[in-house]
């Protein structure tokens, strides 16, 4: 029988710790807090902005909204990035993206000090995981992905592990993450020719490609776990889908996470964690 790797049993057993972390950090009078930055007022934004205000209020973290307007000068964005960097009641910097084509992306998301980026998003953060040090945050996704892995007792090291897809935002950076574990590490792309059968021979297989429910029968073994860290919405099928075709391989392998309610549940969360972090490693370094 297939285990399900729901993420909300996960969910609950970080944000008890994260509260439990706050209270800490309110006894040396700091007060974790993030800093959502958004430009104009894109649904998509809008709804992930109000999952992570509920989240902050439930662990105890504050949440300081920027809301500027589309058409702010590139340079006065800048600035007000550079405003919160030097700002040292916060802790993190989340920045909706993309930006209006007249901002430049890359220059605005490496404005962002690493030590705040709990995002994973700059430069800095991402040579972190390449180079194995603590230079700001992986990416939410990624470390969503790894932390199932963890809470679900999946072994990691020593296991075949296939990655789907090549994104910085997912793909590189949790092939390095399962290759720090000791994992051996295939990744597949669009290019990559026999991707169904290399995917077969996997332990662990990340389904990040972008493309819905691509993964399927093809690809897996029964003895497999599943990350699928896709999320679409079907409109043959009206509702939320991952990368992987649950209905047709769910049965197949020996473990998987569902969509919606594995990693997406999962990353929210993450990023809370990395606020409290930030605000722990800054009261370290006084």
């Amino acid at each position: 029988m297939t285990d399900i790797l729901n993420g909300a049993p996960l969910v609950d057993k970080i944000c008890k710790e994260l509260i439990a972390k706050v209270e800490e950090l309110s006894k040396q009078n700091i007060k974790p807090c993030l800093a959502i930055v958004r430009v104009g007022a894109k649904p998509n934004d809008i709804s992930y902005e109000n999952t992570i205000l509920k989240r902050c209020d439930k662990i105890g973290v504050l949440a300081k909204q920027v809301v500027l307007t589309d058409d702010i000068p590139a340079d006065d964005f800048y600035a007000e990035l550079e405003k919160l960097n030097e700002d040292s009641s916060v802790h993190g910097i989340l920045m909706f993206r993309p930006l209006p084509a007249h901002i430049d992306g890359d220059k605005a998301r490496n404005i962002i000090t690493a030590s705040k980026d709990v995002d994973g998003s700059t430069d800095a953060s991402l040579t972190g995981i390449f180079t194995d040090s603590e230079v700001g945050f992986p990416p939410c996704t990624a470390q969503a992905a790894m932390e199932i892995l963890d809470f679900y007792g999946i072994e990691i090291s020593g296991k075949n592990a296939v990655v789907l897809g090549r994104s910085l935002v997912i793909g590189k950076p949790v092939a390095m993450m399962l290759l720090r574990r000791n994992a051996s590490v295939t990744i597949c792309h669009s290019r990559t020719n026999n991707a169904d059968e290399i995917s077969r021979s996997a332990d662990i297989l990340i389904a990040c490609t972008g493309r819905p429910e691509s993964v399927g029968p093809k690809y897996v073994n029964k003895n497999q776990c599943i990350i699928d860290v896709g999320v679409s919405y079907s409109e043959a099928k009206q509702k939320l889908c991952g990368d992987v075709d649950y209905d047709a391989v769910s049965d197949k392998v020996a473990s998987i996470t569902p969509v919606p309610g594995g990693v997406g549940s999962v990353t929210s969360t993450i990023l809370v964690k990395h606020i409290v972090e930030a605000a722990a490693r800054q009261a370290c370094s006084r």
